[in-house]
């Protein structure tokens, strides 16, 4: 006699969750390198990776844990915090550089 053969459940057992690491927002790696790019070379980016990690926090924040990679977007978000501090404070010093030099060049006297 024979009998058929016995088909185990896909993936585990029915009735039970399974468990795993959710999947990355797919701008993780995106935002991550646009942040540590305006910190190493480029000021300009930093408000791009602030705002578009604002807004993937926010979606990975709401998404009740089906998306992943909030260390990596934090990452991208907090240089871009800084790295447009510095583009500000970058700004503001050159802004009055350029404004000294030219009331400066206004007030001598040339002999």
């Amino acid at each position: 006699m024979s009998y058929p053969p016995y088909d185990y459940p896909p993936g585990g057992y029915p009735g039970f969750p399974q468990y795993g690491r959710p999947p990355d927002h797919p701008q993780t790696t995106t935002i991550m390198v646009l942040g540590i790019l305006s910190l190493v070379c480029c000021q300009l980016l930093g408000p791009i990776a602030w705002f578009m990690g604002h807004k993937a926090r926010r979606e990975i924040d709401h998404s009740g844990g089906m998306l992943g990679g909030r260390g990596n977007v934090t990452v991208g978000y907090v240089c871009g915090i800084v790295a447009t501090c510095l583009l500000i404070a970058g700004v503001l010093f050159y802004g009055a550089a350029i404004l000294f030099a030219v009331l400066d060049s206004k007030h001598t006297n040339s002999y």
